[in-house]
């Protein structure tokens, strides 16, 4: 609403209370571009009505006090805090070591299917064994013999 006559109140009532609701009775804690109208508005009965009202609110909210934590509280906090560091920590190393469990198995993997198509195929009619075959390779003709191939 404009700014009326004297006898007008420059702030309407409605816009007044929001605005008290939000920043108290005080017209110091009020934005800058309230405090004018506000200041007009606060002289009138209804004005002095919404201002007392949340003054006593503001009044409640500042005589409130918190007390300090008790040692048993704040100890079992920090209890609390560092069980909870440590479970994080055996995840974040279970974690990992599966990850590492995984790299080395797609190396394998990896290794085989490089290996599987690689190496030629094998045929088995190639291969003769003979009296001289062993499984570290041929023994030689001197084994025949009795005679020490070394």
């Amino acid at each position: 609403m404009a700014e009326g006559s004297r006898n007008e109140p420059a702030m309407e009532a409605k816009r007044f209370a929001a605005l008290a609701q939000a920043y108290g009775g005080d017209l110091r804690r009020w934005p800058e571009a309230e405090r004018m109208a506000g200041t007009v508005f606060a002289a009138s009965g209804v004005g002095k009505a919404i201002l007392r009202q949340a003054g006593t609110l503001d009044a409640l909210l500042d005589s409130y006090r918190v007390d300090a934590p008790d040692k048993a509280l704040h100890s079992s906090i920090l209890q609390a805090a560092g069980r909870h560091l440590d479970q994080r920590r055996r995840q974040w190393f279970w974690w990992l070591g599966l990850g590492l469990a995984g790299i080395g198995l797609a190396g394998a993997v990896a290794g085989l299917a490089l290996v599987t198509i690689v190496t030629p195929e094998v045929q088995p009619d190639h291969y003769v064994l003979d009296a001289n075959v062993t499984a570290f390779g041929d023994a030689g003709p001197e084994a025949e013999n009795g005679e020490d191939s070394l």
